[in-house]
């Protein structure tokens, strides 16, 4: 990602010194890839099933309060708090944003990235329930964050009173049937892979269980993601153990971890260079700048308030809220919902600050993750 912004930040300049041409014709080539479309209907799905089926269900369950809770309350939270500050940052900054949107912009840039986090987290040697706690979080919230951002879209645009009931409906709708459509898709696939014993055939069968799982669950409006990651665990705990044979559990790693590389890398490399299709204002660079200790400030609080109210429930390792609060990483899911608001000047400034936060976060925030486990989780 940061070669790939440097390289947009060069033609940028060279642009800016008269040499457009070779500027115009990388960024239509970015802008002819729909950022939103390939991450949200194709990248995603691959992503979040590589990442699940690592998870120890074992060790889910084992922390399955705090991952419940820092999933659903922890978003409300931070929605909130981002979306109150940042309506003072704006007005401050003469750049007004209705309240509304603002929330909306909340539910958007809330919610963890579970892409961003797991790479994080497998290289910063994070303590293994705190590791897990993190992990759930970051695979579970999305379900929650999406949402919020379609009720208050529907707030923001259509001008609409939502109601409770109706916010109980989608999220049912969402996040429950399509957890219990995951556990279906899954156990059916463990089912299949229990019946053979090639390992190529295995692995045809978790691309089929990825690819047609995740298209129905978008044609049966139920949530893809949270279906993916429920079917994920599913096969990387009860199909590993009892319907793989060595060599097949080899293959099937191996297949999925040169998968979860491959789209990892692309996946920054298009983030980087969709900084060519953005107009940027000082404004809005100052906007965005400031809008990074607004983040961290809303990413604190939706993760100190549920842990301390937790504390008599849920033992609190030394170092875990300041851990969560800085692991809690924004990547190319914040961007991909950014870019999926509708056009004008309220979505390009949303769009410009989440690409900010987005940079500060991986280029920032995840590097540096290291050293603060070493000084907290580790000593």
């Amino acid at each position: 990602m940061l070669m790939a912004l440097a390289a947009s930040l060069l033609l940028i300049g060279l642009a800016a010194l008269g040499l457009s041409g070779i500027r115009e014709t990388a960024a239509e080539i970015v802008g002819a890839i729909d950022f939103d479309q390939t991450l949200m209907k194709g990248m995603l799905s691959f992503l979040l099933f590589a990442g699940a089926l690592h998870i120890d269900l074992s060790e889910v369950a084992k922390n399955k309060l705090p991952i419940s809770v820092l999933s659903i309350g922890g978003v409300v939270i931070s929605i909130l708090v981002f979306g109150t500050l940042i309506f003072l940052v704006l007005q401050e900054l003469n750049l007004p944003l209705r309240f509304a949107y603002c929330l909306l912009f909340g539910a958007l840039i809330s919610p963890t990235d579970p892409i961003a986090v797991l790479g994080t987290l497998r290289e910063a040697k994070v303590p293994k329930n705190l590791e897990v706690t993190i992990a759930g979080e970051s695979l579970f919230n999305d379900g929650v964050g999406l949402v919020a951002f379609i009720m208050l879209g529907e707030i923001a645009f259509g001008g609409r009173e939502v109601s409770i009931r109706h916010v109980d409906a989608l999220f049912f709708r969402e996040a429950v049937c399509g957890a219990l459509f995951g556990l279906t898709i899954g156990w059916l696939t463990f089912h299949l892979l229990r019946s053979v014993d090639n390992y190529q055939v295995e692995i045809l069968l978790t691309l089929a269980l990825v690819t047609g799982g995740y298209a129905l669950a978008l044609a049966l409006h139920v949530s893809g993601p949270i279906a993916i990651v429920v079917a994920g665990l599913v096969i990387g705990n009860h199909g590993r153990r009892f319907a793989m044979s060595e060599q097949t559990r080899w293959h099937l790693d191996t297949f999925w971890e040169l998968i979860d590389g491959i789209l990892n890398a692309l996946l920054f490399l298009f983030i980087g260079f969709e900084v060519l299709l953005l107009v940027f204002t000082w404004p809005m660079i100052m906007a965005g700048l400031v809008a990074v200790p607004a983040l961290l400030l809303a990413r604190w609080a939706s993760v100190a308030l549920p842990m301390i109210l937790m504390r008599p429930w849920h033992k609190l390792r030394r170092g875990a809220i300041a851990i969560m609060t800085w692991g809690g990483l924004r990547g190319g899911i914040s961007v991909a919902l950014a870019l999926s608001l509708p056009a004008g000047k309220e979505r390009q400034l949303v769009l410009g600050i989440t690409y900010v936060l987005v940079v500060f976060s991986i280029l920032v925030q995840g590097p540096s993750i290291k050293s603060l486990v070493r000084r907290f989780a580790l000593r």
